[in-house]
């Protein structure tokens, strides 16, 4: 992670489950890479617990987000407005709440990445 810069990628994709979000919140380089990619306007997408990186990175005040219900009041503090649908999109970011919503999670993602590459094909 020390090395890594958002610059090298074109998108992100925060997973879910508890314990690996958990821990990687927790890595101040993991954090500030997930927030440079927020700074770039990159799309970022995120299940389950993956939100949580997203919080500890700065980036949850003012959207909308869906995640695992026990993230609602963490997104809550955190400025976000917390949404019990399969699939949320806001701007760059598309975020889900479990592992039912994966075929949507994945439509959703699959179409913000890709309209993401096309303009900067463009570009």
């Amino acid at each position: 992670l020390s090395r890594a810069k958002a610059e090298s990628f074109d998108a992100l994709l925060l997973p879910g489950g508890v314990i690996n979000p958990d821990k990687l919140r927790m890595i101040p380089e993991a954090v500030a890479f997930v927030k440079s990619f927020f700074d770039d306007g990159k799309p970022v997408a995120a299940i389950c617990h993956g939100p949580w990186t997203i919080v500890e990175a700065g980036q949850a005040r003012g959207r909308q987000i869906a995640s695992w219900p026990s993230l609602k009041t963490d997104l809550r503090n955190a400025g976000a407005e917390w949404i019990d649908e399969q699939v949320v999109v806001d701007g760059n970011l598309v975020s889900s709440r479990k592992p039912d919503d994966i075929p949507a999670f994945s439509r959703a993602m699959i179409d913000l990445f890709s309209r993401n590459n096309e303009s900067r094909k463009v570009a």
